[in-house]
């Protein structure tokens, strides 16, 4: 991806350096823990961009001290890097939203810490991946989920990183719109398999919305980005994902999509452009 003399944005909020031995989060009463990669889900019933199963104790845990350390050159590239897709992500939402929604967009803080942190919706750690909070409407981000991305799941190249970033921000374009708002109501009449089911559309829909953010940032693709971006999608599709880890894929416990449906969603946003060809609450196949 073509960033250089692309500006970094400023919504960031760095907790990097700060890391923490933390021994289990403190989690109340709220949510509750899935099984063999099933996703916790804090604070808002429909949630679920993250899994918090290693981080959790039986009693709710204590936090260990942090420790100030060092930021490599590494690091310092890979934030340098994910600050720079985040200004496209405004830039492009900032223009789509007003033309093909009618509305203003404001744009959410990104979150970089190391290790572990806490938000509203939960405790968070890099190990189990980014994901957005709607209740502080911030997305988290630990930078090495990307080196996850590419060593173990097999998701290589810079603008696989940046589809993750964009995923992230489709949450909160979600959350402008009141899309989360109507799927979590949705939610609390529905049993846990009609749920997921109903999950998988708004992780999909999110999928098309980052492809339509690639879309519009077309001039700034590298031969392979797509590519690369689409073998990311197959890569953390639930069916992957559940063989990876040693079991038979179990449909009713998708809450993201196949692999297959996660790549063909981004494509169909990369194709149009256009916001309206990601109803996936209206299609009849996803």
């Amino acid at each position: 991806m073509r960033l250089r003399g692309v500006r970094r944005s400023s919504n960031v909020e760095d907790r990097r350096g700060m890391r923490s031995g933390m021994r289990g989060i403190p989690i109340g009463g709220a949510g509750g823990i899935g099984i063999g990669g099933l996703l916790l889900v804090l604070a808002i019933a429909f949630f679920t961009d993250i899994e918090l199963t290693p981080y959790v104790s039986g009693n709710g845990g204590t936090a260990g001290a942090y420790v100030d350390s060092e930021l490599t050159p590494e690091e310092e590239q890979a934030a340098d890097f994910t600050l720079r897709v985040l200004a496209t992500t405004e830039d492009v939402w900032g223009e789509v939203l007003q033309q093909q929604a009618g509305m203003a967009y404001d744009p959410p803080v990104l979150v970089l810490f190391s290790a572990v942190t806490q938000s509203p919706c939960g405790g968070a750690s890099g190990a189990t991946g980014p994901f957005y909070c709607p209740l502080d409407e911030k997305a988290y981000l630990d930078l090495d989920f990307f080196a996850t991305l590419a060593r173990q799941l097999g998701a290589r190249g810079d603008f696989a990183q940046a589809y993750v970033v964009a995923h992230e921000v489709a949450h909160h374009v979600q959350n402008e719109i009141g899309i989360l708002d109507d799927v979590n109501r949705a939610r609390q009449a529905m049993s846990e398999r009609e749920a997921n089911a109903l999950t998988v559309r708004l992780e999909l829909q999110a999928d098309c919305l980052s492809g339509v953010w690639a879309a519009h940032v077309e001039g700034l693709l590298e031969a392979g980005d797509l590519d690369e971006a689409l073998n990311a999608a197959m890569q953390i599709g639930d069916d992957t994902l559940q063989r990876r880890s040693g079991q038979v894929p179990h449909p009713e416990s998708f809450t993201h999509g196949t692999s297959a449906q996660r790549a063909g969603w981004f494509k169909r946003g990369f194709d149009s452009g256009e916001m309206q060809s990601c109803d996936t609450f209206a299609a009849e196949r996803l």
